[in-house]
């Protein structure tokens, strides 16, 4: 028998059976991880399964390469406080969505599910879409696909940079980028250093993170962007009332 112990963030639970579920978790040092809870469909256990929940895991298995079996203890219920705000709601949603699906199984990415973590506590703070879309670059990064947005890649000044090459990941300055910029995908000032903190920031950040998901992570498995991802994306692209 292989048992280990873990921190996690739950991504998704999906029934199994009758009575039990098959948790998806982010966990610290085993990458995301699946397990079967028994049991989990009670009306007891159900609520300990949202998305965004932070867990105390054990994980058990005859065989290191088994789906295995959860005991978890809630430590803290983040889920439970964005239910009545739509825009937190729809975040906590795409992060599990693009975590789950964007992550390779088994992998440990440390790096994220420290960046999950911070994540979570700031849905409770003014500055969360922007703490979502870091988390996406940060993602992007750990998967080998980073975007450079400390300097110009047409060699114009750093402290002007206002877009960013859909081909290559590196930002552009706005005089560099006159001739060129219809091709080019903005940049929110508050990647960059300055204090921007408005829909519209949030809808070009979101906007630009998704380009790069699509064209590294989902495009070349034929897979487009998680719904709940693109409700996120819709949501900040609508006008104001």
């Amino acid at each position: 028998m292989i048992k280990w112990s873990d921190e996690a963030f739950v991504l998704s639970a999906k029934s199994h059976g009758e009575s039990s579920l098959i948790l998806q978790l982010l966990t610290r040092d085993h990458g995301r991880h699946a397990g079967l809870v028994r049991g989990g469909q009670s009306s007891r256990q159900r609520a300990l399964y949202q998305s965004g929940n932070h867990l105390a895991v054990e994980w058990s298995a005859r065989l290191a390469d088994y789906l295995g079996s959860y005991r978890c203890e809630l430590q803290e219920s983040h889920a439970a406080g964005v239910l009545d705000d739509r825009e937190r709601l729809l975040a906590l949603s795409a992060v599990a969505a693009v975590a789950e699906s964007a992550l390779p199984e088994r992998e440990v990415h440390a790096g994220c599910y420290h960046a999950f973590a911070v994540l979570m506590e700031a849905l409770e703070g003014p500055h969360w879409a922007e703490v979502y879309i870091r988390w996406e670059l940060g993602l992007l990064s750990e998967l080998g696909f980073g975007l450079d947005l400390t300097s110009c890649a047409g060699g114009g000044a750093a402290d002007d940079l206002a877009y960013v090459s859909p081909k290559t990941g590196r930002a552009v300055s706005r005089a560099a980028a006159a001739p060129y910029i219809e091709r080019l995908l903005p940049l929110p000032g508050f990647l960059v250093g300055r204090t921007e903190n408005d829909p519209q920031a949030i809808g070009q950040g979101l906007t630009l993170t998704a380009h790069f998901l699509a064209r590294h992570v989902y495009h070349p498995q034929d897979r487009p962007l998680p719904d709940a991802r693109q409700r996120l994306s819709e949501h900040f692209s609508q006008p104001a009332p």
